[in-house]
């Protein structure tokens, strides 16, 4: 078993539902974790399908919150955003780009397997200094609020799995394919280096 607590990240889009459901699951555990998003800016759900409303990731939580208060604090609440911003403004103050962290973990879980291309192209294109092993496993789920919560069930299962392993690189491929049989889906997973 680790001897130190397993060093985890979360990654979805626009680290706001997905990644913080698991952060707030993972933490609440005794992880140390943090949690990102992949995309260029944070995009929330709009009037419309296809007009999303859009802010940088150097906006707060509670400023997002205040302005869609402000803009139909019916719909917002409806739909469950306001929800969701109260939960991450008692995690942490923004949301957080992961290409823009230079931080090594153990492990990277991401939410999709489009953010799981984007983490690892990032981390190919790193220059590496240390060459310290970094998991990325995708752990697929779709972006409602039910779907992150189980998503986010399964990767607190599997960091329990992998805390609890005498060691982690020999371990990995069995906690996977265990879990692959349990869950029914499967994850995709590389070693990047650091």
């Amino acid at each position: 078993m680790p001897s130190y607590p397993l060093s985890v990240a979360v990654v979805c889009m626009s680290n706001m539902n997905r990644s913080m459901e698991a952060h707030r699951i993972l933490r609440r555990k005794g992880f140390r974790v943090r949690s990102f998003g992949a995309g260029s800016r944070v995009r929330l759900p709009g009037r419309a399908r296809n007009l999303p409303v859009v802010y940088n990731f150097s906006t707060t939580y509670e400023e997002m919150r205040k302005d869609l208060v402000r803009k139909d604090r019916q719909r917002y609440n409806s739909n469950g955003i306001l929800h969701i911003l109260g939960r991450n403004e008692r995690i942490k103050p923004r949301p957080e780009r992961f290409q823009e962290c230079r931080d090594h973990f153990d492990v990277i879980f991401t939410c999709a397997e489009s953010v799981y291309n984007k983490v690892v192209e990032e981390l190919w294109v790193r220059e590496q200094e240390t060459f310290q092993p970094v998991h990325v496993i995708n752990v697929d789920m779709a972006d409602n609020l039910e779907d992150a919560t189980l998503g986010s069930f399964i990767i607190c299962e599997l960091c329990e799995r992998l805390q609890q392993a005498d060691n982690l690189e020999d371990s990995l491929v069995q906690v996977l394919l265990a879990a692959e049989r349990k869950t029914g889906k499967s994850f995709l997973h590389t070693v990047c280096f650091y």
